[in-house]
C-alpha cells in the first residue's frame, strides 16, 4: 500500500511528540533488530526508529530494507530517524489504519 501526501501528513503529525522505541547501534541492522521492528509494528503501527552515532548503516539503505523484507512504509527519513507504518495483524491493535483509510 502506498501512502498519500495526505496520509503521510497524518501519520507525521502522530509521529512528531513519539521517542525512538528502536535503536540501531554498532551491530547495524541484524535478525534480533528486524524482528523487534516487525513485532513493534504490529503493536503499535507506527514507530519511530534511530540510528546511533556508532552504526555504519545508512539510513536510506535501512529504509530499504526493512521496506522490502517486514512490507512496512516509511513516513519520514529525516536525520537519523526513520519513521515505520504499516498495518497491524491484529485487529486489536489497529487504532491508526482505519484513520489512515479514511484519509
Amino acid at each position: 500500500m502506498m501512502l498519500t501526501s495526505k496520509q503521510r501528513a497524518f501519520l507525521k503529525g502522530q509521529a512528531q511528540p513519539m521517542k525512538a522505541i528502536i535503536q540501531i547501534g554498532k551491530n547495524g541492522l541484524n535478525s534480533h533488530i528486524k524482528t523487534s521492528i516487525r513485532q513493534a509494528l504490529d503493536a503499535r503501527e507506527l514507530i519511530k526508529v534511530s540510528l546511533l552515532q556508532n552504526t555504519d548503516e545508512d539510513l536510506h539503505e535501512v529504509a530499504e530494507i526493512l521496506e522490502n523484507e517486514i512490507g512496512c512504509e516509511t513516513v519520514l527519513k529525516i536525520g537519523r530517524t526513520l519513521i515505520l507504518y504499516k498495518e497491524s495483524a491484529k485487529k486489536e491493535n489497529r487504532k491508526l489504519s482505519p484513520k489512515v483509510k479514511m484519509i
